[in-house]
């Protein structure tokens, strides 16, 4: 195969294997690069900016590109589809937007949302008949796998965390969002956040229930997943609280 077959919309190889020798790869490669950036914790301002703008225009990279393909290979470009409306693709320009400016609202949502919901997008794709080493399986684990990398990059690295206000704050935010969603979903008969129905491929939201009503356990899954990622920082203060009160009294 040449290498332009590898971006061709009509794909003649094999569909996407999952947790095949490439899904295994790739995601073996996250890994890595997610490793490799934790390496940076403790350095210098310089390295740690080269970090994050490196670290954005690869995700802007990423999410661009699949623009580009669909008007260059697809030859179609819609608003029911293309406009960064999923979680997922908000997500990756809200942790561009956190990497330049280190904004502490944008990190929350990034942390909160940015690691769960990707986690299972490169553990169980939507590529279709895209096999590895086919451009849209390539993008798809890329873009995903870099929102991870940039949540743990922000914590680890530069040091920034949530705090127990960071949860209803993101919540509400994340509600919101949906009900903008819905409202674009109606004008351009588009459905992202799958607000109006199930996605045609096999999901989780398969076990939740029939629309509207599977929408109510996938919120409650979203705040379950915050309380999750929020209970290590609690232990950590609650552990401080006890130290702080056993030298207070000690002394």
């Amino acid at each position: 195969m040449s290498l332009r077959d590898y971006f061709v919309a009509d794909y003649k190889g094999p569909p996407f294997a999952l947790f095949g020798p490439g899904h295994l790869l790739s995601l073996a490669l996250l890994g890595v690069l997610a490793l490799a950036l934790m390496q940076l914790r403790g350095s210098g301002d310089h390295a740690r900016r080269r970090a994050r703008i490196g670290l954005a225009l690869s995700m802007a990279t990423a999410e661009l590109s699949w623009h580009w393909w669909s008007l260059t290979f697809v030859g179609a470009w819609q608003p029911s589809t293309m406009l960064p409306l999923h979680l997922c693709t908000a997500l990756a320009w809200t942790a561009i937007y956190a990497m330049f400016t280190l904004d502490v609202i944008a990190y929350e949502f990034v942390y909160f949302f940015g690691i769960g919901g990707p986690l299972q997008a490169i553990l169980t794709p939507d590529a279709g008949q895209y096999g590895l080493p086919h451009f849209r399986a390539v993008q798809t684990m890329t873009s995903h796998g870099l929102v991870i990398c940039a949540a743990l990059y922000l914590t680890v690295v530069e040091g920034m965390r949530p705090s127990a206000r960071s949860i209803p704050r993101v919540i509400l935010g994340v509600l919101v969002y949906m009900v903008f969603v819905t409202v674009v979903n109606v004008a351009v008969d588009g459905n992202y956040m799958f607000t109006l129905h199930k996605p045609p491929t096999a999901s989780v939201l398969d076990s939740l229930g029939p629309w509207p009503w599977y929408l109510l356990p996938m919120i409650g899954l979203g705040i379950v997943n915050c309380l999750l990622l929020y209970a290590p920082f609690a232990w950590i203060d609650r552990r401080r609280a006890r130290t702080a009160m056993t030298s207070s009294a000690r002394s």
